[in-house]
Protein backbone atom coordinates (compact mmCIF):
# COMPACT_ATOMS: atom_id res chain seq x y z
CA UNK A 1 0.00 0.00 0.00
CA UNK A 2 0.93 3.15 -0.63
CA UNK A 3 2.62 5.53 2.00
CA UNK A 4 0.75 7.88 3.99
CA UNK A 5 1.14 11.71 3.93
CA UNK A 6 4.53 12.67 6.20
CA UNK A 7 2.81 14.35 9.38
CA UNK A 8 5.25 17.22 8.17
CA UNK A 9 3.30 18.41 5.70
CA UNK A 10 0.40 20.51 7.17
CA UNK A 11 -3.08 19.11 5.39
CA UNK A 12 -6.28 21.16 5.36
CA UNK A 13 -10.23 19.41 4.74
CA UNK A 14 -11.59 20.66 1.45
CA UNK A 15 -15.22 19.12 0.47
CA UNK A 16 -14.59 16.23 2.24
CA UNK A 17 -10.80 15.80 1.02
CA UNK A 18 -7.27 16.10 2.48
CA UNK A 19 -5.24 19.12 0.63
CA UNK A 20 -1.58 19.30 1.32
CA UNK A 21 -1.16 23.05 2.05
CA UNK A 22 2.19 23.69 0.19
CA UNK A 23 3.33 26.32 -2.07
CA UNK A 24 5.17 25.34 -5.59
CA UNK A 25 8.08 25.47 -4.28
CA UNK A 26 7.36 23.65 -1.36
CA UNK A 27 5.84 21.23 -3.60
CA UNK A 28 8.71 20.98 -5.60
CA UNK A 29 10.85 20.71 -3.27
CA UNK A 30 8.77 17.69 -1.69
CA UNK A 31 8.71 15.41 -4.86
CA UNK A 32 12.50 15.85 -5.89
CA UNK A 33 13.82 15.16 -1.79
CA UNK A 34 11.10 12.34 -1.62
CA UNK A 35 12.31 10.69 -5.20
CA UNK A 36 15.86 10.41 -4.06
CA UNK A 37 14.79 8.84 -0.77
CA UNK A 38 13.65 6.11 -2.93
CA UNK A 39 15.48 2.82 -2.64
CA UNK A 40 14.04 -0.87 -4.69
CA UNK A 41 12.81 -1.57 -1.12
CA UNK A 42 10.84 1.80 -0.44
CA UNK A 43 6.85 2.00 -1.12
CA UNK A 44 5.57 3.99 -3.53
CA UNK A 45 3.98 7.27 -3.60
CA UNK A 46 0.87 8.42 -5.52
CA UNK A 47 0.24 12.27 -5.68
CA UNK A 48 -2.92 13.71 -7.01
CA UNK A 49 -3.56 17.34 -8.26
CA UNK A 50 -7.27 18.35 -7.22
CA UNK A 51 -9.38 20.50 -8.93
CA UNK A 52 -13.20 21.24 -8.74
CA UNK A 53 -14.21 18.64 -11.32
CA UNK A 54 -11.62 16.09 -8.98
CA UNK A 55 -12.97 17.04 -6.01
CA UNK A 56 -16.41 16.90 -7.28
CA UNK A 57 -16.05 13.29 -8.42
CA UNK A 58 -14.82 12.60 -5.06
CA UNK A 59 -18.05 13.43 -3.39
CA UNK A 60 -20.05 11.50 -5.65
CA UNK A 61 -17.78 8.61 -5.78
CA UNK A 62 -17.05 6.85 -2.45
CA UNK A 63 -14.16 4.90 -3.76
CA UNK A 64 -12.18 7.54 -5.90
CA UNK A 65 -12.87 9.49 -2.55
CA UNK A 66 -11.20 6.85 -0.42
CA UNK A 67 -8.30 6.50 -3.17
CA UNK A 68 -7.21 10.18 -2.44
CA UNK A 69 -7.71 10.09 1.21
CA UNK A 70 -5.11 7.04 1.23
CA UNK A 71 -3.07 9.09 -1.56
CA UNK A 72 0.16 10.57 -0.25
CA UNK A 73 -0.23 13.63 -1.14
CA UNK A 74 -3.31 15.43 -2.60
CA UNK A 75 -2.45 18.97 -4.04
CA UNK A 76 -4.85 21.80 -4.76
CA UNK A 77 -4.33 22.63 -8.74
CA UNK A 78 -7.48 24.69 -8.89
CA UNK A 79 -7.97 28.35 -7.84
CA UNK A 80 -11.18 27.42 -6.27
CA UNK A 81 -10.05 25.01 -3.79
CA UNK A 82 -7.33 27.41 -2.75
CA UNK A 83 -10.44 30.58 -2.21
CA UNK A 84 -12.33 27.41 -0.46
CA UNK A 85 -9.66 26.61 1.69
CA UNK A 86 -8.45 30.37 2.72
CA UNK A 87 -12.27 30.30 3.26
CA UNK A 88 -12.60 27.36 6.00
CA UNK A 89 -9.12 27.28 7.14
CA UNK A 90 -8.83 31.24 7.68
CA UNK A 91 -7.07 30.36 11.62
CA UNK A 92 -4.58 28.24 9.59
CA UNK A 93 -3.54 30.63 7.13
CA UNK A 94 -3.50 28.59 4.06
CA UNK A 95 -1.56 28.79 0.77
CA UNK A 96 -2.86 31.93 -1.33
CA UNK A 97 -1.74 30.03 -4.45
CA UNK A 98 -2.25 27.21 -6.45
CA UNK A 99 0.34 24.12 -7.25
CA UNK A 100 -0.62 23.81 -11.06
CA UNK A 101 -0.34 20.32 -12.35
CA UNK A 102 1.74 21.51 -15.77
CA UNK A 103 3.35 24.09 -13.47
CA UNK A 104 4.84 21.44 -11.61
CA UNK A 105 5.71 19.12 -13.90
CA UNK A 106 7.96 21.81 -15.49
CA UNK A 107 9.31 23.01 -12.06
CA UNK A 108 10.30 19.56 -10.83
CA UNK A 109 11.84 18.61 -14.03
CA UNK A 110 14.37 21.87 -13.62
CA UNK A 111 15.00 21.20 -10.28
CA UNK A 112 15.72 17.82 -11.11
CA UNK A 113 18.34 18.54 -13.59
CA UNK A 114 20.86 18.78 -10.47
CA UNK A 115 19.65 15.56 -8.21
CA UNK A 116 19.56 13.66 -11.72
CA UNK A 117 16.30 12.90 -11.29
CA UNK A 118 15.18 9.84 -13.54
CA UNK A 119 11.40 10.36 -15.03
CA UNK A 120 8.84 8.45 -17.32
CA UNK A 121 5.83 9.64 -18.85
CA UNK A 122 3.03 7.50 -18.78
CA UNK A 123 -0.33 8.90 -21.06
CA UNK A 124 -1.35 10.52 -24.50
CA UNK A 125 -0.74 9.59 -27.70
CA UNK A 126 2.83 8.68 -29.35
CA UNK A 127 2.76 11.86 -31.50
CA UNK A 128 2.49 14.29 -28.18
CA UNK A 129 5.10 12.02 -26.44
CA UNK A 130 7.68 12.33 -29.61
CA UNK A 131 6.37 16.17 -29.27
CA UNK A 132 7.52 16.50 -25.55
CA UNK A 133 10.68 14.96 -25.44
CA UNK A 134 11.68 17.34 -27.79
CA UNK A 135 10.67 20.19 -25.56
CA UNK A 136 12.01 18.87 -22.56
CA UNK A 137 15.43 17.79 -24.47
CA UNK A 138 15.52 21.55 -25.87
CA UNK A 139 14.43 22.96 -22.00
CA UNK A 140 16.08 21.24 -19.86
CA UNK A 141 19.06 19.59 -21.42
CA UNK A 142 20.26 17.77 -18.26
CA UNK A 143 16.55 15.78 -17.10
CA UNK A 144 16.90 12.65 -17.13
CA UNK A 145 13.76 10.96 -19.37
CA UNK A 146 14.23 7.49 -19.12
CA UNK A 147 11.30 6.00 -20.94
CA UNK A 148 7.51 6.73 -22.16
CA UNK A 149 4.27 4.94 -22.55
CA UNK A 150 1.23 5.77 -24.98
CA UNK A 151 -1.50 2.71 -23.46
CA UNK A 152 -4.29 1.86 -25.59
CA UNK A 153 -7.66 3.86 -25.01
CA UNK A 154 -9.10 1.11 -23.07
CA UNK A 155 -8.76 -1.27 -20.30
CA UNK A 156 -5.71 -2.88 -20.10
CA UNK A 157 -4.84 -6.63 -19.98
CA UNK A 158 -3.59 -8.13 -16.79
CA UNK A 159 -0.47 -8.86 -19.08
CA UNK A 160 -0.67 -6.07 -20.85
CA UNK A 161 -0.76 -3.78 -17.00
CA UNK A 162 2.57 -6.55 -15.90
CA UNK A 163 4.26 -5.66 -19.24
CA UNK A 164 3.27 -1.91 -18.42
CA UNK A 165 5.04 -2.41 -14.71
CA UNK A 166 7.96 -4.32 -15.59
CA UNK A 167 9.21 -1.68 -18.07
CA UNK A 168 8.81 1.14 -15.39
CA UNK A 169 10.54 -0.64 -12.94
CA UNK A 170 13.03 -1.67 -15.77
CA UNK A 171 14.16 1.99 -16.42
CA UNK A 172 15.07 2.45 -12.84
CA UNK A 173 12.19 5.39 -12.90
CA UNK A 174 12.02 7.42 -9.87
CA UNK A 175 9.49 9.85 -10.86
CA UNK A 176 6.34 8.63 -13.28
CA UNK A 177 3.88 11.37 -14.56
CA UNK A 178 0.79 10.06 -15.40
CA UNK A 179 -1.36 12.22 -17.74
CA UNK A 180 -4.94 9.69 -18.70
CA UNK A 181 -7.39 12.23 -18.08
CA UNK A 182 -9.29 12.63 -14.77
CA UNK A 183 -10.20 9.81 -12.71
CA UNK A 184 -8.44 7.26 -14.76
CA UNK A 185 -5.44 9.19 -14.23
CA UNK A 186 -5.67 9.33 -10.66
CA UNK A 187 -6.76 5.36 -10.26
CA UNK A 188 -3.39 4.74 -12.43
CA UNK A 189 -0.95 6.53 -10.31
CA UNK A 190 -2.30 4.36 -7.12
CA UNK A 191 -1.73 1.60 -8.86
CA UNK A 192 1.55 2.02 -9.52
CA UNK A 193 2.45 3.52 -5.98
CA UNK A 194 1.26 0.16 -5.05
CA UNK A 195 3.12 -1.92 -6.88
CA UNK A 196 6.46 0.01 -7.31
CA UNK A 197 8.67 2.15 -5.41
CA UNK A 198 8.18 5.53 -7.51
CA UNK A 199 6.54 8.66 -7.03
CA UNK A 200 3.19 8.46 -9.44
CA UNK A 201 2.02 12.17 -9.89
CA UNK A 202 -1.57 12.20 -12.11
CA UNK A 203 -0.69 15.45 -13.46
CA UNK A 204 -3.45 16.44 -16.06
CA UNK A 205 -3.23 18.36 -19.21
CA UNK A 206 0.44 18.90 -18.56
CA UNK A 207 1.69 16.36 -21.62
CA UNK A 208 -0.62 18.52 -24.01
CA UNK A 209 0.45 22.01 -22.50
CA UNK A 210 4.21 20.69 -22.86
CA UNK A 211 4.03 19.17 -26.28
CA UNK A 212 1.87 22.30 -27.57
CA UNK A 213 -0.67 20.30 -29.28
CA UNK A 214 -3.39 22.06 -26.62
CA UNK A 215 -2.28 26.41 -26.49
CA UNK A 216 -1.85 27.71 -22.36
CA UNK A 217 -4.08 30.14 -21.26
CA UNK A 218 -2.20 33.45 -20.76
CA UNK A 219 -0.76 33.74 -17.25
CA UNK A 220 -3.34 36.28 -16.05
CA UNK A 221 -6.04 34.07 -16.44
CA UNK A 222 -4.13 30.82 -14.47
CA UNK A 223 -3.67 33.79 -11.74
CA UNK A 224 -7.01 35.41 -11.65
CA UNK A 225 -8.79 31.54 -11.58
CA UNK A 226 -9.68 31.85 -15.18
CA UNK A 227 -8.34 29.65 -17.04
CA UNK A 228 -11.23 27.27 -17.23
CA UNK A 229 -12.90 29.93 -19.82
CA UNK A 230 -9.98 29.49 -22.25
CA UNK A 231 -9.93 25.61 -21.84
CA UNK A 232 -14.13 25.54 -22.29
CA UNK A 233 -13.34 27.65 -25.36
CA UNK A 234 -10.90 25.58 -26.59
CA UNK A 235 -12.83 22.04 -26.20
CA UNK A 236 -16.45 22.46 -25.43
CA UNK A 237 -17.68 18.86 -26.01
CA UNK A 238 -15.42 17.30 -23.54
CA UNK A 239 -15.18 19.99 -21.28
CA UNK A 240 -18.61 21.17 -20.85
CA UNK A 241 -19.59 18.69 -17.91
CA UNK A 242 -16.40 19.13 -16.03
CA UNK A 243 -16.94 23.00 -16.01
CA UNK A 244 -20.71 23.53 -15.77
CA UNK A 245 -21.85 20.49 -13.65
CA UNK A 246 -18.54 20.22 -11.66
CA UNK A 247 -18.28 23.40 -10.64
CA UNK A 248 -21.84 23.64 -8.72
CA UNK A 249 -21.15 19.60 -7.39
CA UNK A 250 -17.81 21.25 -5.92
CA UNK A 251 -19.39 23.89 -3.85
CA UNK A 252 -22.04 21.86 -3.06
CA UNK A 253 -19.34 19.47 -1.75
CA UNK A 254 -17.61 22.25 0.34
CA UNK A 255 -20.85 23.49 1.93
CA UNK A 256 -21.71 19.44 2.92
CA UNK A 257 -18.99 18.60 3.69
CA UNK A 258 -17.11 21.48 5.73
CA UNK A 259 -17.60 19.81 9.06
CA UNK A 260 -16.27 16.66 8.83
Amino acid sequence: MASQLPSAVPVLACAGVPIAALEMNEAVTWCVDTAQSLSGDSAGLDVHLCNTYTLALADDDHEFRALLNRAALNLADGTPVVWANRLLHKDANPPRSRVRGPSLFVNVLAAGQTAQIKHYLLGSTPETLEAMQREIAQRFPEALLVGTDSPPFRELTEAERLDQRDRIKSSGAQIVWVGLGTPKQDVEAAALAHSLPVIAIAVGAAFDFVAGTVEEAPDWMQRSGTEWIHRFAQEPGRLWQRYLVGGPRFVKAVITRRNR
